[in-house]
C-alpha cells in the first residue's frame, strides 16, 4: 500500500501550546509522549513543536523551569493534533491570542486535547460549551461553577466530544496521550512508546477508583483481583465468562462483580471485553492471521462477534484497522497471543 507506507513517512506534527501558568509535568508527559524518538523501535515519527505567541520570551514554570517555544501560533494550522498543557492555578486565563488560535483550530477540524486542568483553558475559549468535558476529580465542582455551559463528566479518564479531547488527572494525562497515538497509529505504535515509558499502554476504568473511599478495601482483595486479571490475560483465547472469574477468585459472581467494580473503576465484562479487543488489535497489526482465527485468539469465538465489537468500541471493522495499522512484517507464526 504506497500510499499508506508514505503516510507513515510523513511526520506526525503535534503543537504544543505554551503559556505562562502550564504545568511542568503535562508538558514533561506530552514531551515523552511525541518529542522523543522512537522510530528504531518501530515508532511513527513524530514533529513536536512548542507553540507560543512569541518565540522570544520563555515560559515560566513551577520549580524553576522554563519552556522555550520554537514556533508561533502561526504554525497551528499545519498541526495534527494539538495539545494543552493542564495549569498550575486553574483559573489562570489564556491569553487572548491562544484563545482565538484554538477555536479557529476547532473550525478547521484540527483535532485539540486539554490534559487535565487545561479543560479550563478550552472552556475560556468556549469549546467546551454544550460539550462533554472532564477534569480532575477534585476540580469538577470548580469546573462546572465557572462555566456551566460545560456538561462535566464526574467519573471518566478521558473523554471526547466534537474532536475535543479532555483528561482527568495526572496520570489520565498519559492514558489519554497514549489513547490518542493508539487512534492515529495504532495499538503497536502506543504498546511501544508506553513500553519505552515503563507505563501501561491502556487502562481502563474510571477515575472513580481514584476518589477516597471510607472504607479501603483489603490487600487481600487485592491481591485476588490481581491473580484474576493475570489468569484472565494468559487464558484470553478461552471462553472466559464473568462467573469463570468469580469461580477462580472464590467468590460469588454479584460479590466478584461489586469488588471488581471497586478496585478497577470499570465492570468485569467492560474489562474483559477491552482485553479481548487490545489482544485482536495485535493480532491485526503484527501478524497476517485470517480473521476468524484472530477471533478465536482474542477469545471472541466468531468473526461476527468480534466484528461486532470493533463496530461499537472503535468504530471501524477488523479488515479496515488491518489496512491502517498493519506493520507490513506480518506473519502467521507465533505471536505472544495464547493459542
Amino acid at each position: 500500500m504506497p500510499l499508506l507506507e508514505e503516510a507513515r513517512k510523513t511526520p506526525y506534527r503535534v503543537a504544543l501550546v505554551a503559556f505562562p501558568g502550564i504545568r511542568a509535568f503535562d508538558v514533561s508527559v506530552i514531551t515523552e509522549v511525541w518529542g522523543a524518538d522512537r522510530t528504531d523501535r518501530g515508532a511513527p515519527a513524530f514533529d513536536l513543536r512548542r507553540v507560543a505567541t512569541d518565540t522570544t520570551t520563555p515560559i515560566p514554570m513551577r520549580g524553576g523551569l522554563a519552556l522555550h517555544p520554537d514556533r508561533t501560533l502561526s504554525w497551528l494550522p499545519k498541526a495534527d493534533l494539538i495539545l494543552i498543557p493542564g495549569l498550575d492555578d486553574h483559573l489562570t486565563p489564556a491569553p487572548a491570542p491562544v484563545l482565538d488560535a484554538l477555536r479557529r483550530a476547532h473550525a478547521r477540524g484540527t483535532t485539540i486535547a486539554a490534559l487535565c486542568g487545561g479543560a479550563f483553558t478550552l472552556a475560556q475559549a468556549g469549546l467546551l460549551d454544550g460539550r462533554r468535558a472532564i477534569t480532575h476529580w477534585n476540580l469538577i465542582a470548580l469546573l462546572r461553577a465557572h462555566h456551566p455551559h460545560v456538561t462535566v463528566v464526574p467519573d471518566a479518564l478521558f473523554i471526547e466530544d466534537d474532536n475535543i479531547w479532555t483528561a482527568a488527572g495526572t496520570a489520565a494525562g498519559i492514558d489519554l496521550c497514549l489513547h490518542l497515538v493508539r487512534t492515529a497509529h495504532g495499538a503497536e505504535a502506543a504498546a511501544t512508546i508506553a513500553r519505552s515509558m515503563v507505563t501501561a499502554p491502556f487502562r481502563t476504568g474510571t477515575q472513580a477508583q481514584f476518589i477516597e473511599h471510607p472504607t479501603p478495601h483489603t490487600d487481600r482483595d487485592a491481591d485476588t483481583l490481581a491473580a484474576v486479571r493475570e489468569h484472565t490475560l494468559r487464558h484470553l483465547h478461552e471462553p472466559l465468562t464473568v462467573a469463570d472469574l468469580a469461580a477462580h477468585a472464590g467468590m460469588s459472581p454479584r460479590s466478584f462483580a461489586r469488588h471488581f467494580t471497586a478496585a478497577t473503576g470499570t465492570t468485569p465484562l467492560r474489562w474483559l471485553l477491552d482485553q479481548r479487543l487490545a489482544a485482536a488489535q495485535k493480532l491485526l497489526e503484527r501478524t497476517d492471521l485470517p480473521i476468524p482465527e484472530v477471533a478465536r485468539r482474542a477469545g471472541f469465538g466468531s468473526e461476527v462477534t468480534m466484528r461486532q465489537h470493533f463496530a461499537s468500541r472503535l468504530a471501524t471493522s477488523p479488515r479496515a484497522y488491518r489496512a491502517a495499522f498493519s506493520t507490513g512484517s506480518a506473519t502467521g507464526g507465533s505471536s505472544p497471543i495464547a493459542r
